[in-house]
């Protein structure tokens, strides 16, 4: 099997425009950024309709943790398939989904006994998680971040606060949210610094917020990510999110921990708010959870279960098929140590980042853990403006040769290639990376 990027027709090729054409015309617009149409996929390798082979750092947004089609799973989801597909796990009961539900309770965070509830996506995982929190602390408001994604029903798009045209057109969202900095120290919203800063945008919702417009007492849950997303791979200090853990708790505020994007491995913990030593009361997983196959899992402390028949449910959380896969899933990934893996391969991924950041100039920031690294590209180091377009040419430019990127925040990329890539194949990407970055800055000059 091919492990090298092999460009034969300049994409999109003629197959791949005639998909395309099609598409655009039948299917609603929607967050395409590539012209890729992929006929096949295999570890961190993908092929496209055109014979094109490409090295993947994307893994379909953060959710080919364990590689493309891992016979593992595939073996799985066929025994499962020749069993039955479907039975609607919240009315009634199979093994598969039971044993999941164990399973994740078992490798959730907390000495604390847990409840899963199951569903299909990250925004569905959110939802459930606010309803949990409405549900068993009868309180109605919830905080939330700039620059924070959970989604985009309306529950959860009404926590995002990622990008203006996410929100668009949808005002009135749900009543009682409230955003407040996130804990960015390359783009401190307060124009201090760490640590001087005394984490004052932890700080602040107790001395100003609480104090003049928020009554804690009247704040169901914190939703947080360890690392945000979408927002930029943005990591927080620590101690911020030690200080916001300690404050939900002192008021009596549950504090969710979305892991949709971070989570499963991909940090080189199996969840990412290890990494800042906090256990919270719920947990929200997806994407990776399923190697492809639509499931997310909302976790949670026993005693905040609805404890009341028809309070949640719905008609395909917990399908047999995807519990099958994410069971093959948590098995590869323990058996084959990739969350350890993850850690050794994000550290050399991270050190060959920073040599790019000391070549180039437009390299602003590189952050993240484990294999969910990303750079920011800025016009200038010093008044770090947003180099958007720039940023926007390389990823372009890097398809082209053969490497699968996809941008976050404002002017960054990430890289998130499965935790199976090897080190000579992330050696290749970063290589294609840098010549991308090379001729674009050389155009800028």
């Amino acid at each position: 099997m091919a492990k090298v990027p092999d460009i034969k027709v300049e994409p999109p090729g003629p197959k791949a425009k005639g998909i395309i054409s099609v598409d655009t015309e039948y299917l609603a617009t929607s967050t395409k950024v590539s012209p890729l149409a992929v006929e096949r996929a295999q570890g961190s390798m993908v092929w496209d309709v055109d014979g094109n082979s490409y090295l993947d750092f994307a893994s379909g947004v953060a959710v080919l943790n364990i590689g493309h089609a891992h016979p593992r799973v595939t073996k799985a989801v066929c025994d499962q398939l020749a069993k039955f597909s479907h039975f609607a796990g919240t009315d009634y009961y199979y093994d598969v989904q039971s044993r999941l539900a164990k399973r994740l309770c078992s490798i959730s965070l907390g000495s604390e006994r847990k409840k899963v509830f199951l569903s299909n996506s990250g925004a569905e995982s959110i939802e459930a998680a606010m309803k949990i929190a409405r549900w068993s602390t009868q309180r109605k408001q919830y905080i939330s971040f700039f620059g924070a994604f959970h989604g985009r029903t309306f529950g959860a798009l009404s926590l995002t606060a990622s990008k203006k045209v996410q929100q668009e057109r949808y005002f009135p969202k749900v009543p009682g949210v409230t955003h407040i900095p996130f804990a960015n120290c390359y783009r401190c919203p307060y124009h201090l610094e760490y640590p001087r800063c005394d984490i004052w945008c932890g700080k602040i919702l107790e001395e100003i917020y609480f104090d003049t417009m928020l009554p804690p007492e009247e704040v169901a849950a914190l939703f947080m990510e360890p690392i945000q997303g979408e927002g930029g791979y943005i990591v927080p200090p620590k101690e911020f999110v030690q200080h916001m853990a300690l404050m939900c708790k002192k008021h009596g505020i549950l504090l969710v921990d979305d892991e949709v994007q971070a989570g499963i491995g991909r940090t080189g913990k199996m969840w990412a708010i290890e990494h800042h030593g906090v256990v919270p009361d719920v947990l929200c997983s997806a994407k990776a959870l399923g190697s492809g196959l639509p499931i997310a899992a909302t976790i949670f402390r026993r005693e905040l279960d609805w404890g009341k028949k028809g309070a949640h449910s719905n008609t395909f959380g917990g399908n047999a098929l995807a519990c099958a896969a994410s069971l093959a899933t948590l098995d590869v990934i323990e058996e084959e140590g990739l969350v350890k893996q993850a850690e050794k391969k994000g550290k050399h991924l991270r050190k060959r980042l920073e040599e790019l950041k000391d070549r180039y100039e437009i390299i602003g920031d590189v952050r993240g853990f484990g294999l969910m690294q990303a750079t920011e590209f800025v016009k200038d180091r010093k008044s770090k403006e947003y180099a958007v377009k720039e940023r926007d040419e390389i990823e372009d430019l890097a398809f082209k040769r053969g490497l699968i990127l996809l941008g976050c925040g404002r002017s960054a990329i990430r890289y998130i290639p499965p935790l199976t890539t090897s080190l000579e194949q992330i050696d290749m990407g970063v290589d294609i990376l840098e010549g991308a970055i090379r001729d674009v800055s050389k155009e800028r000059s």
